[in-house]
């Protein structure tokens, strides 16, 4: 009786993972597709409106760049620097020490010839109490903001209070380690300006800093990551940034852009209560909340996606700090989706309700759980004898190499796009990595999900942890 039991729970497994597979690759198939079309357009597009243009118009969009730094003595002088070399007309730099505990404030007050300023200061987002804000007597540093804060425990608090106390009507947060291209602002700003359609945020890709050559806080030399977990992490964010998001922003659909490099419609944002200082997933929550908030003010919109590498940063380099962060990052996915979970299939939310939110919890969510399953799906039926071998074998040989055609073909187009490799044997080093990616890291990150998933059902509290950060110059820790 318990075998028959276990032979009907397998085989209505096998059923239901070949129906959701058919259905995952189908999808992919089609995001894909759209991607590669979206990029297209975009190349050409760049043809038609040319950016010198855009830089000399009366209508140029100022930008504020929001900056938080907790602790970043070692290198903050340097970082700033290579902020203040970015190129264009209208802008300044808000960097927020929040609560250091280290000479962060002292390193910037005595390098840019700081004084304490009376600044009329609005507290639009409620935060933890500014203590003052700082300007350069030097007009070469004129640009420069440093708002000094206690510490509030989170990057949303900090970049909350640098977009309080920014002038212009577009934001840029970023990480204070992040390094840019001289023309990101240029690159991110330009489709608030282009489209009659009111565009409310705007992402790029992001790449991978460990490894490559900086000086004085501006990228010198790129260059393919030398340790195992940087390298896989390169196949996701050349996955992810150049594939999913590029196809998401050509139907309007995005509902992430990245903490570490994105572009802000100031006046949505405060209306919708900027960050949230509790949330594990903040990027991801704000651009929620901001499309919630359009559809139910029916207003139209766009969060439009740049195919091009504008920053570039440092990620994990050993398994216990990978873990952390991507338990996090599972964490703020269920966290979000559970505090917005009256929007779906709400029709007031549109096709954030039908499409995008269904699929981050079918496809984003759901996915690790189901593996799991399968892995005790498949343990059971070896034990009772009832497995299907020979479907068995057909089905993981066709889910690998679709998987493995999917990364070879957006390593393929970053290369072909970008010559983001030095020479092809990076990119053989990449390809061989894509071919064990599935039995060597993803476990991890399959773990790291169910983990992120128990201990928010738990209510566990979550702490953020230090990095060690290998850094440019020296070693650093950091907050991750």
């Amino acid at each position: 009786m318990m075998q028959n039991v276990t032979y009907q729970l397998i085989h209505f497994y096998e059923v239901f993972i070949s129906l959701f597979s058919v259905t995952y690759i189908l999808l992919y198939i089609f995001l894909s597709l759209l991607s590669y079309y979206a990029i297209l357009k975009h190349l050409r597009y760049q043809k038609y409106i040319s950016e010198d243009i855009l830089t000399r118009s009366n209508h140029l969009l100022g930008v504020s760049i929001v900056a938080p730094a907790f602790n970043e003595g070692v290198s903050i002088v340097y970082n700033v620097k290579s902020l203040l070399s970015l190129t264009y007309p209208k802008f300044e730099i808000i960097i927020i020490n929040d609560g250091s505990t280290d000479d962060t404030l002292t390193k910037l007050i005595t390098e840019f010839e700081l004084v304490k300023i009376d600044f009329y200061y609005q507290e639009k987002i409620v935060t933890k109490p500014v203590r003052g804000h700082y300007k350069s007597t030097n007009p070469i540093y004129s640009k420069l903001l440093v708002v000094d804060k206690e510490n509030g425990k989170s990057k949303a608090d900090g970049s909350n209070a640098g977009i309080n106390s920014s002038k212009y009507p577009l934001f840029l947060c970023t990480d204070v380690d992040c390094i840019l291209k001289r023309d990101t602002i240029l690159k991110l700003a330009k489709p608030f300006m282009e489209n009659e359609t009111r565009v409310i945020a705007t992402g790029a890709g992001i790449r991978i800093s460990n490894s490559c050559e900086v000086k004085d806080g501006f990228l010198h030399k790129v260059h393919f990551p030398k340790d195992w977990y940087p390298r896989f992490q390169e196949l996701e964010y050349v996955r992810s940034f150049l594939f999913g998001r590029m196809a998401w922003s050509q139907i309007n659909g995005l509902l992430l852009v990245s903490g570490g490099l994105g572009m802000f419609d100031k006046e949505i944002a405060i209306k919708v209560g900027g960050y949230w200082h509790k949330s594990l997933g903040e990027d991801m929550e704000l651009i929620t909340r901001m499309r919630k908030h359009m559809h139910e003010n029916k207003l139209k919109f766009l969060i439009k996606y740049i195919p091009e590498s504008l920053c570039w940063t440092e990620v994990p380099e050993s398994r216990e700090v990978l873990l952390r962060q991507r338990t996090r990052w599972a964490r703020g996915l269920i966290q979000t989706l559970f505090l917005h979970r009256k929007m779906f299939f709400n029709p007031r939310y549109g096709k954030t309700a039908f499409m995008i939110l269904p699929f981050f919890l079918i496809f984003e969510f759901l996915v690790p759980i189901i593996e799991f399953f399968g892995i005790i799906a498949l343990i059971a039926g070896i034990i009772t004898e009832k497995i299907n071998t020979e479907y068995l074998i057909i089905m993981s040989v066709f889910v690998y190499i679709f998987y493995l055609l999917i990364t070879l073909i957006s390593i393929m187009i970053d290369d072909l796009l970008y010559k983001s490799y030095a020479n092809y044997k990076e990119l053989m080093v990449l390809i061989f990595m894509a071919m064990i990616e599935p039995f060597v890291y993803h476990p991890l990150n399959i773990y790291a999900s169910l983990r992120g998933y128990w201990f928010f059902f738990r209510q566990t509290e979550q702490k953020w942890g230090v990095m060690i950060r290998k850094g440019f110059t020296t070693t650093q820790k950091l907050t991750s």
